[in-house]
């Protein structure tokens, strides 16, 4: 079963895009780029004055739904986005099964094979003596694909627009190290 087209047009007046990482290429965020009507200034005498506005960005919430090139399967579930930010971790293993008595309990159980995502995939854990948190790699100095993400998505494209941004990787990857921002990202869950 896939998701039909009704979503991808439901934003009038405005596009899906990416913005990418400088750091790590592979980071895209998903952006809305809103066109803006041009303003209009009508002197006393009756003239017009048009100028045009150039779009902003913000940043998209929709996920891969609004994504024109992207066919959505619920049955396959959704793109595993940070699965090869996380396969370049030297931090972690996957592990040859569940390692949960409820987890194996619940696999070994051939009633819910009708209603199991057709991608299964082994669980990931941090290697033996290594820490995997993002507070634990942003106080080793680190800067993380996800931080970078944080970083663009709390940006919104402010250099294009001529705004200067003091978000940038290093903040977010500071304001992590030092518990005033969080942010959630287990490796099972990419």
């Amino acid at each position: 079963m896939t998701i039909d087209n009704i979503n991808l047009h439901s934003y009038p007046g405005s596009e899906k895009t990416y913005m990418h990482g400088e750091i790590h290429p592979d980071v895209k965020v998903g952006m809305r780029r809103v066109i803006l009507t041009p303003t209009v200034k009508v002197a006393p005498d009756g003239t017009k004055t048009i100028r045009e506005n150039e779009p902003v960005y913000i940043y998209d919430t929709s996920g891969v739904y609004t994504d024109p090139e992207v066919t959505t399967d619920i049955n396959r579930g959704l793109p595993r986005i940070r699965e090869q930010w996380n396969a370049r971790r030297d931090d972690l293993e996957q592990l040859p099964e569940i390692t949960s008595e409820y987890g194996r309990q619940r696999e070994a159980d051939s009633s819910l094979d009708t209603i199991r995502f057709a991608n299964r995939h082994r669980p990931l854990r941090a290697k033996k003596g290594c820490r995997i948190t993002q507070m634990d790699l942003a106080r080793r100095g680190i800067i993380t694909p996800e931080m970078e993400y944080v970083a663009i998505r709390e940006n919104m494209n402010c250099a294009a627009l001529g705004i200067k941004s003091y978000i940038t990787p290093e903040t977010v990857r500071e304001e992590v190290a030092a518990g005033r921002a969080v942010i959630p990202a287990n490796p099972n869950h990419p």
